[in-house]
């Protein structure tokens, strides 16, 4: 039997109710620049504390899961695909921001989800 589309989400869903340990390198905000046709990705350092939250480096204080935080990105990343974006991050950086297999598949989910986005015309919110 061929797995539907509600069962493939569900799969998705379980997934990710578990535990992740946050990338002590940072993480990114990612959105599309439709006027110029791109994938860009906010690249924010943090440090993580010892009950295992993201941390800001310069005030210690957590930061929020929801809500609007002032912070300035160390690096942004475009690229008109997900792969090109992803090898960009991956490949063109000295030292590499991700540390973590987990985040970096994350990443790369969540790079071809906004290029078909961008494809498509659909709006595109980061999971």
């Amino acid at each position: 039997m061929v797995p539907s589309a509600d069962d493939l989400a569900a799969i998705d869903h379980d997934l990710s109710k578990r535990f992740i340990a946050l990338d002590p390198a940072g993480y990114f905000i990612i959105y599309l620049d439709r006027e110029a046709h791109l994938i860009c990705a906010k690249h924010y350092t943090n440090t993580i504390n010892d009950k295992g939250l993201a941390v800001d480096p310069a005030t210690g204080q957590p930061l929020p899961v929801r809500g609007k935080v002032e912070r300035q990105a160390t690096a942004l990343f475009t690229g008109r695909t997900a792969k090109e974006l992803g090898m960009k991050i991956t490949e063109d950086c000295d030292p590499c921001p991700l540390t973590k297999l987990d985040h970096a598949l994350y990443l790369g989910r969540e790079f071809v989800r906004a290029e078909l986005a961008l494809i498509s015309g659909e709006e595109y919110i980061q999971d």
